[in-house]
């Protein structure tokens, strides 16, 4: 393992019953780097975070984190991480201050230390107000909010987090976001998986694809997006589906690069500004109601749509197997 590497899996599977969950993954992590894990439902993305942390073994392959090999050093390894479930696993009848309180003792620290830092994080996190209250009352983003604090309690060097701003409020969502920048400045490892493209294309430095259990793609977020950069994009939504604009508009605009999509949106794309106006008017003028037109930036979704196959939509699709596959 080099001396930069927080993290690397090398040729590693996993599989449950007849579900092959992970199958013959290898990556690296550099360290004080934000490396996002990106996969529609049931791809592998928890199982491997799960493998990474100790909490399941592999059936094949190597895992070394922090410098430790986990095949016999997992718990050494354990001290150096922490972890943000998918699903919050702190215990509801405790208060939030006494949540993180128990937490930094399992660490090993002293009782003024971990009163203090449990402060510091519940300030932080704006739920100082909320810390004297039991963690069940809590709502949805504050338990992840808690989670996360409880993860950061002992200054990991390497942080996971499953997921963290899935299916709760926006305000919430933003601080979150906010501390993973924090921590990333301050130099903190962070493994981060997440349903939300844009999410990583902003938060980010590299990026891994995984579908099936299988990487499909792995880079720099910057290097991901040089195929796109000089392309304009346009997406457009009519009442009729996507497939007879995309003919009317072939007939007369045989430049343009056309796809239809889900929803009745048909993507254009060009190496040259698209003009909206004129294929709108062109549209209408033969029969077809446009609902909506608009630029879009080409992005990280644009990418992972080119590399999977899939649209962004399947990112959110829940999986037909197990949820042990994720």
């Amino acid at each position: 393992m080099a001396a930069a590497e927080a993290i690397r899996v090398e040729r590693v599977s996993k599989r449950f019953a007849e579900v092959q969950a992970v199958a013959d993954i290898s990556f690296s992590v550099e360290r004080g780097e934000v490396f996002g894990f990106l996969g529609p439902n049931g791809a592998g993305k928890t199982t491997t975070i799960n493998m990474l942390t100790g909490l399941a073994r592999p059936d094949s392959g190597r895992l070394l984190v922090a410098g430790h090999d986990l095949a016999g050093k997992s718990r050494r390894a354990q001290r150096h991480l922490g972890v943000v479930p998918d699903e919050s696993n702190l215990y509801p009848e405790l208060s939030g201050f006494a949540n993180l309180c128990f937490c930094a003792a399992l660490y090993g620290l002293g009782r003024a230390e971990r009163r203090q830092r449990a402060r510091q994080l519940l300030k932080r996190l704006g739920l100082d107000e909320a810390g004297g209250r039991r963690f069940g009352g809590y709502s949805k983003g504050m338990k992840r909010k808690l989670t996360i604090a409880a993860a950061l309690i002992h200054r990991p060097e390497i942080l996971f987090l499953d997921e963290p701003t899935t299916g709760i409020d926006v305000a919430s969502a933003r601080q979150i976001r906010n501390l993973i920048a924090e921590q990333h400045a301050g130099g903190t490892t962070i493994f981060l998986t997440t349903h939300y493209i844009e999410e990583a294309e902003r938060l980010c430095n590299r990026i891994a694809f995984i579908v099936s259990g299988r990487i499909v793609r792995s880079d720099s977020v910057e290097r991901l997006l040089e195929p796109l950069q000089g392309k304009h994009l346009v997406q457009i939504t009519c009442a009729g589906g996507a497939e007879k604009a995309a003919a009317v508009l072939e007939q007369s605009f045989g430049e343009l690069r056309l796809q239809a999509e889900a929803g009745g949106r048909l993507r254009v794309e060009a190496d040259r500004p698209v003009p909206v106006g004129s294929l709108v008017r062109h549209l209408e003028e033969r029969g077809i109601e446009v609902l909506e037109a608009r630029r879009r930036r080409p992005s990280l979704e644009e990418v992972f749509m080119r590399v999977t196959g899939l649209e962004a939509a399947e990112m959110n699709r829940e999986p037909q197997t197990s949820r042990r596959r994720r």
